[in-house]
């Protein structure tokens, strides 16, 4: 994350978020800068405000119990694709099927406002990753761990895509390639 771009956040119990302050570096962040909030996104603990994107961050969590994590960030490569309005596809490399399928692109909003949650809330039964046109890209996991390496995951991907199309060309992996890496899916080392 560069300079004060992106957010963090984590699940600390059913009804409660830890997530990083508006307007510092996440670099020179400490313990004390971090705010808890409700799922309603009413302040619980800190000093500091809560991040401007708290409202998707708090969509996910409210939609999907499983998610233990959020990060928001700006990688980019993908906030390229981002850009360009180009979801990244989920069928190219296995490491992309494993951890994040196909990645949409959802419609432009403002960002820090609710209407960005609001169009990417149709996407998160769906995705564990999502570009956001003209912004960045959110990433969701059971734990901050799995959320970041979404989020690194995400952008490499997009970096290799990138580099396919300057040598030449994209080859697809086929339906029965697809299925079978898709069986790997939740085994243990496998995402």
């Amino acid at each position: 994350m560069a300079g004060v771009d992106g957010n963090v956040s984590v699940r600390l119990s059913p009804d409660s978020v830890l997530v990083s302050p508006r307007g510092l570096p996440k670099a020179d962040l400490a313990v004390a800068d971090l705010v808890e909030v409700g799922l309603d996104g009413t302040p619980r603990h800190g000093m500091r405000r809560p991040s401007t994107e708290l409202d998707l961050h708090l969509r996910v969590y409210r939609r999907r119990r499983d998610v233990g994590a959020v990060v928001h960030a700006h990688p980019p490569t993908a906030t390229g694709f981002a850009l360009a309005g180009e979801a990244l596809p989920g069928d190219l490399l296995p490491e992309s099927i494993l951890l994040l399928g196909e990645v949409p692109v959802v419609p432009y909003a403002t960002p820090g406002t609710p209407a960005v949650g609001e169009l990417a809330e149709q996407y998160f039964d769906r995705h564990e990753a999502l570009l956001l046109a003209n912004h960045g890209a959110v990433t969701w996991g059971a734990d901050l761990t799995q959320a970041q390496v979404r989020m690194e995951s995400l952008e490499h991907v997009a970096r290799i895509i990138v580099a396919a199309r300057a040598v030449g060309r994209v080859n697809r992996l086929n339906p029965e390639q697809i299925a079978a890496l898709e069986q790997l899916r939740g085994r243990p080392g496998n995402g």
